[in-house]
C-alpha cells in the first residue's frame, strides 16, 4: 500500500492514525502522536461533541486533520473502515461494546487491515465488574490507592487536577502502547489490540512506592512519608504575600544548603531525626511567612537547596529557565506547552493549530486515496449510549 507523503516532520512522519472523536485521554493522546509527526485524522461526529469548549482553542486537536462521519448512518461504518484500512493506527474512547455495536470496533477493522494498531482507552478497561461503568478520572484514581495519598493528614484527599489520571494514568500509557504494538507489527505484519485503562497505568505509576511500602519505608497514610508533604524539607511553604514556595531538599548536602539560606544552621541534625520534624516544620514556615515569594526565591537562586516557587498556570511561561528551553510557546494567538520530549534529528513542531470538526475532508481524500464523499446528514436517531462517556474529565 503506497502512502502519499504529508509535510509532516518528527519522528512519526508517515505514520497514520485515526481518532474517533471523544473527550479527555484519548484526544491528548492523539495530540502527542500528531506532535510527534504523525498524520493523525479526527473523525467527528456531527454537531461536534458538545463540550462548551470553542474548537479552536482546544490545543488537544492541534496538529490533526478532520473530517466528520455519522456512524449511526448507514454509510458511516464503512467510511470509518476505509479509513482504518489505510492506517497504522485506530484510537478510540468508546465504552466497552459500543465500537463492535457501531460497526467499527477490532474485529472488523483488522479484516479490512490484519496490521492495524487498535487502540482503546477507557477508566476500568475492557473487562472487569465496573467495565461498563461510567467514571471520570477522580473516581480511576481513588480506586487504585493514589488519591488517598495526596494531601494534607487531616483533610480530603487533595484532587490533582486531571492530571494524575486521564493523562499519565490513561494518555500517556495509551501511546507507550500503542507504540510498542506499532513496534510488533512492522516486525510481523500483525495488528493487536491496546487496552489502555486509566485503572491500571495508574495504579503502575505507584510501582514505586508500592516497592517502598513492602519495605516497611512507607506508611499508608496521607502527610506521613519522605515524598508526601510528611518531610518537613519536601513539600510547600506559604509566603508573606500569600503565594508559596515548593521545597526538595532531601539529600544532605541540599539540605544544609537550604539551612544555611534560610538562616536555620543550628537544625542539622534534624534532617534524620524524625522526632525533630514538628519543630522543624514550624521553624521554615514561620522563616518563609517572613518574606514575600519573589524575595524567597531572589534568596535560593543559582543554590542546589533544591526550592523554587509555585507559579501559576500564566506565570509559567515567563520563568527565565522555561522561557530560555521554548517549553511553551505561542501559535495562532495561544499561549501553550511546546511538543515534548525533544528529538535531534526529528524535531517535533506546532503544524497547525486546533482543527475545526470536518475542514480537511477533501485534503484526507486526496492523500490517504479515499473516495469523496457527499456532505453528511445528521441522523435522527438519539445517539446511543453515550458512548463518549467514559474515561474522561
Amino acid at each position: 500500500m503506497t502512502k502519499a507523503q504529508t509535510p509532516q516532520g518528527g519522528p512519526l512522519a508517515g505514520v497514520r492514525v485515526v481518532e474517533l472523536a471523544g473527550i479527555g485521554p484519548g484526544p491528548f493522546a492523539a495530540m502527542l502522536l500528531a506532535d510527534l509527526g504523525a498524520d493523525v485524522v479526527r473523525v467527528d461526529r456531527p454537531g461536534g461533541p458538545g463540550l462548551g469548549i470553542d474548537p479552536a482553542r482546544d490545543i488537544t486537536h492541534r496538529n490533526k486533520r478532520s473530517v466528520i462521519v455519522d456512524l449511526k448512518a448507514p454509510e458511516g461504518p464503512a467510511r470509518v473502515l476505509d479509513l482504518a484500512e489505510r492506517a497504522d493506527v485506530l484510537i478510540e474512547g468508546y465504552r466497552p461494546g459500543v465500537a463492535e455495536r457501531l460497526g467499527v470496533g477490532p474485529a472488523d477493522c483488522h479484516a479490512r487491515n490484519p496490521r492495524l494498531v487498535y487502540g482503546r482507552m477507557t477508566g476500568w478497561g475492557q473487562e472487569g465488574p465496573l467495565a461498563d461503568r461510567a467514571g471520570h478520572d477522580i473516581a480511576y484514581i481513588a480506586l487504585t490507592g493514589t488519591l488517598g495519598m495526596i494531601g494534607d493528614p487531616d483533610r480530603p484527599p487533595a484532587v490533582p487536577a486531571n492530571l494524575l489520571g486521564d493523562y499519565a494514568g490513561g494518555s500517556l500509557y495509551l501511546v507507550v502502547g500503542v507504540l510498542a504494538a506499532l513496534h510488533h507489527a512492522r516486525a510481523t505484519g500483525t495488528g493487536q489490540i491496546v487496552d489502555a485503562a486509566i485503572v491500571d497505568g495508574t495504579a503502575h505509576l505507584s510501582a514505586m512506592i508500592h516497592g517502598m511500602l513492602a519495605a516497611g519505608a512507607w506508611q499508608d497514610r496521607r502527610g506521613a512519608n519522605l515524598l508526601d508533604g510528611g518531610c518537613p524539607y519536601y513539600g510547600t511553604y506559604r509566603t508573606a504575600d500569600g503565594r508559596h514556595m515548593a521545597v526538595g531538599a532531601l539529600e544532605p548536602r541540599f539540605y544544609a544548603e537550604f539551612l544555611r539560606l534560610l538562616g536555620l544552621d543550628d537544625l542539622t541534625e534534624a534532617h534524620g531525626d524524625v522526632t525533630c520534624w514538628p519543630e522543624l516544620r514550624e521553624r521554615v514556615a514561620a522563616r518563609f511567612e517572613a518574606r514575600t515569594r519573589d524575595e524567597w526565591t531572589a534568596v535560593f537562586e543559582g543554590s542546589d537547596a533544591c526550592v523554587a516557587p509555585v507559579l501559576s498556570l500564566r506565570e509559567a511561561p515567563h520563568h527565565p529557565h522555561l522561557a530560555a528551553r521554548g517549553t511553551f510557546t505561542d501559535h495562532g494567538g495561544i499561549r501553550q506547552p511546546a511538543p515534548a520530549p525533544r528529538f535531534s534529528a526529528t524535531p517535533a513542531r506546532i503544524r497547525t493549530g486546533p482543527v475545526r470538526p470536518g475542514a480537511d475532508t477533501d485534503d484526507v481524500a486526496r492523500d490517504w486515496d479515499l473516495p469523496r464523499p457527499a456532505d453528511p446528514a445528521p441522523s435522527n436517531s438519539s445517539e446511543p449510549s453515550n458512548p463518549q462517556r467514559k474515561a474522561s474529565s
